[in-house]
């Protein structure tokens, strides 16, 4: 905290608005922190009160404008992106779209206070169609309430903050021992990717090119992304069929019986694909089905320029929109 006080008091308000807008699109920088050691700087007459307020709001509105423009744009592959870590996609796009089309207006107002949301929401207000002056209206109550709150709290106890900065060389030996067993913890997560990685080698893989040739001579390719059914002109590749990864058990899936089964998805390292033909192997077992994942998935396919085609109007998923 010691670092950013002095950085704040040098370069004033330029600083302030870059952690305020970084924050609003998703960068985990400490607005909050630095919106209350503007307040402290205010009261020691470092920083004027008007500007600090007029620059944070502008910075954080910028931000959240950015991320409402990419959730209308870009559908809802970016609440698809952001939904991976669950271990159900579809469902946690399903339940997050749900419960913000009931909510949604009244989250505006709050959601900065809530981490993990205050980032969600403007993308998923712009790809559920809600009005932009509608957004900017209850994005800007929010946005003041959030900038106001902790800037007055910075404000009314600068005294304390600054006892508390006092404290921070003393509490930077711990921070440090903190950092480093961060990067351990993230050296031993790489190697238990690693070793997943390893465990799925054991699955065949193939390029584009050559389940493209065994598909004219009759291979069935599937379709088991996590998500990308949700967008109206959503594509895939052409002749493929829809797999939903997480219902393989259901009695209703059409799985054949005998010849060669291709799946695709456009995870890292085509995780959902290699998981999915893991599982129709054991399903499967004792039937005549080579089962193989397309190296790159959907992706390398576009690349390779094989055909695609839209997603039949049947299989997107309706989803709720404020308009």
């Amino acid at each position: 905290m010691g670092t950013l006080n002095t950085a704040l008091a040098q370069h004033g308000y330029s600083i302030l608005a870059a952690i305020v807008f970084l924050e609003a699109i998703g960068v985990p920088v400490p607005a909050a922190i630095a919106l209350l050691i503007a307040g402290g700087a205010v009261t020691r007459g470092v920083l004027q009160a008007q500007y600090v307020l007029g620059i944070a709001l502008f910075a954080m509105l910028a931000g959240d404008t950015l991320m409402f423009l990419l959730g209308r744009y870009t559908g809802w592959w970016l609440l698809g992106l952001l939904c991976r870590i669950s271990l159900n996609p579809e469902a946690c796009i399903l339940r997050s779209a749900d419960s913000f089309y009931r909510r949604g207006r009244k989250l505006l107002v709050i959601a900065k206070f809530i981490p993990g949301i205050n980032t969600m929401a403007p993308p998923l207000a712009g790809s559920m169609n809600m009005r932009l002056a509608t957004f900017w209206r209850l994005d800007l109550a929010g946005a003041a309430l959030y900038i106001g709150s902790y800037f007055t709290v910075g404000y009314v106890f600068s005294d304390a903050l600054e006892a508390v900065t006092r404290g921070y060389d003393s509490a930077g030996r711990i921070l440090g021992w903190v950092v480093i067993a961060l990067v351990v913890a993230y050296l031993l997560f790489r190697v238990w990717l690693w070793a997943k990685g390893r465990a799925l080698s054991a699955v065949p893989f193939t390029s584009a090119a050559d389940a493209a040739r065994e598909m004219g001579r009759g291979a069935l390719v599937f379709d088991v992304r996590s998500h990308g059914y949700f967008d109206p002109k959503a594509t895939r590749i052409q002749g493929s069929r829809r797999l939903d990864p997480n219902a393989l058990h259901q009695p209703d899936s059409e799985l054949p019986a005998e010849g060669i089964v291709f799946v695709y998805c456009t995870c890292v390292r085509q995780a959902t694909s290699a998981r999915v033909a893991r599982e129709l192997q054991t399903i499967l077992q004792g039937k005549s089905v080579r089962i193989a994942v397309i190296q790159g998935g959907f992706s390398a396919w576009v690349k390779a320029g094989l055909p695609v085609e839209e997603v039949p109007p049947g299989e997107v998923a309706k989803l709720p929109a404020f308009e």
